[in-house]
């Protein structure tokens, strides 16, 4: 029999990279329990039990739709976020054949800064890649000059995964809504639709789809202490998609296979305790994560921090150290029992420089040196306190041994004061 390595954890280390995985909430464990044993039915067979089986998932389905303010017939369960955006840009394939596109063309306008799973599918379509200024910002204005006569689908994720910027998709949906007037007035039928890979979101933001004034919004379990590999994809009635895969027929044709019961159930256990528990979980991270940035900041007064200062994600950090190299830095880290990412965790271990912060114009040596903390459940103020000390320690201890010139670093106890976390989120 083939055993599997287990590896071996520090039992004190901490975690600080919430944004790549997360672990399963007990509470949700429990909802996929009896759905991985004892009701392992096929939900499509003809007996009770399946019967009752196929209920629970409608019903994980149902308590899916409802948190994020949609019906359940919209909801699209997936295998992760990855299928998710792959079915929602497919959505432009729908469009061909549509009066004024030549040829089957459809267009596609993305930021520079989206995930690469939206860069990815958006490259396999005509497409425009929207800049953005320093602070990972878009522009409305320039999306609205982004948009073609055969544009069909617009996707900017909700708020940045590396930096945390939080886009306005507010006024950019406005943006898409005066384009469909335009349309219609110019007796154009070429549909326009709006989607936003909202991953990082949900238990820290607002993902109320009507709020939002989205026509797509992708979520993934993986991020809101669920199950990896499940995802969902809502899409208002108006948007016609196109099967990824065929088969059985299963969730509308759409994406055949058996379904995923436990984790559909176990997403949708994960998903309402994300949003019940979300304006205090916020408001604790944003505590945590400010005082975190302001040891980090004290010690080494030359270090960049990336994103936006007022609309950034309550838990993520973006902090670069220039002159210093990050896979060396996550190294020594780990060795003292911290864990902190580089950005993107599926892009970790590709030798190039990261897309997202070449398009805010972070100089190379800056970029060479970044770190990303995202904080999360695991987060407390004792651990995180730790944490700031170690790395505070490590980033001396590598400017010492590289001589570096340009970052003057701060030999004095950074926490002597507690630090005062701030009044309100935003």
């Amino acid at each position: 029999m083939m055993r599997y390595p287990r590896p071996m954890l520090d039992s004190e280390f901490i975690y600080l990279d919430h944004a790549a995985a997360t672990p399963v909430d007990e509470q949700v464990r429990a909802a996929m329990a009896p759905y991985e044993t004892q009701l392992f039915f096929n939900p499509s067979s003809p007996y009770k039990p399946a019967w009752d089986v196929r209920h629970a998932f409608e019903q994980a389905r149902a308590d899916l739709a409802h948190a994020i303010g949609a019906k359940p017939a919209e909801v699209v369960i997936t295998a992760g976020a990855t299928e998710s955006i792959n079915l929602a840009v497919g959505a432009v394939n729908a469009c061909e054949g549509e009066p004024g596109l030549q040829g089957g063309a459809h267009h596609v306008v993305a930021s520079a800064i989206e995930h690469s799973a939206v860069l990815a599918c958006v490259q396999q379509h005509p497409h425009t890649l929207v800049p953005v200024n320093g602070n990972g910002l878009i522009d409305p204005r320039d999306v609205r000059a982004a948009i073609r006569d055969d544009t069909c689908l617009v996707t900017i994720g909700l708020a940045n995964n590396e930096i945390g910027t939080i886009q306005p998709l507010r006024a950019i949906s406005e943006t898409i809504q005066h384009v469909r007037q335009e349309r219609l007035r110019n007796g154009s039928a070429v549909p326009i639709y709006l989607h936003t890979d909202a991953s990082q979101c949900a238990g820290l933001l607002d993902v109320n789809v009507s709020t939002l004034g989205v026509d797509m919004l992708t979520l993934n379990a993986a991020k809101i202490y669920g199950p990896k590999q499940v995802g969902l994809l809502w899409a208002s009635r108006d948007v016609r998609l196109c099967p990824l895969v065929v088969g059985g027929g299963q969730e509308r044709g759409l994406r055949s296979g058996t379904e995923n019961v436990a984790g559909a159930v176990g997403f949708a256990q994960a998903l309402q305790m994300a949003v019940s528990q979300r304006k205090e979980e916020a408001a604790r991270l944003s505590s945590l994560r400010d005082a975190l940035q302001k040891a980090l900041l004290d010690a080494n007064p030359d270090a960049v921090v990336s994103g936006h200062k007022k609309h950034r994600l309550p838990n993520l950090l973006h902090i670069s150290f220039p002159g210093l190299d990050a896979e060396r830095l996550v190294y020594l880290l780990e060795d003292q029992g911290v864990y902190v990412g580089t950005g993107a965790a599926c892009a970790a271990n590709k030798a190039t420089r990261s897309h997202v912060l070449e398009a805010i114009g972070l100089a190379d040596d800056a970029a060479d040196g970044s770190l990303r903390f995202s904080l999360g459940r695991l987060s407390t103020q004792d651990n995180t306190q730790r944490a700031a000390r170690i790395v505070v320690d490590v980033v001396r201890g590598e400017y010492e041994r590289v001589g570096s010139e340009h970052v003057r670093m701060n030999a004095e106890s950074f926490w002597d004061n507690e630090p005062v976390p701030p009044k309100g989120l935003w």
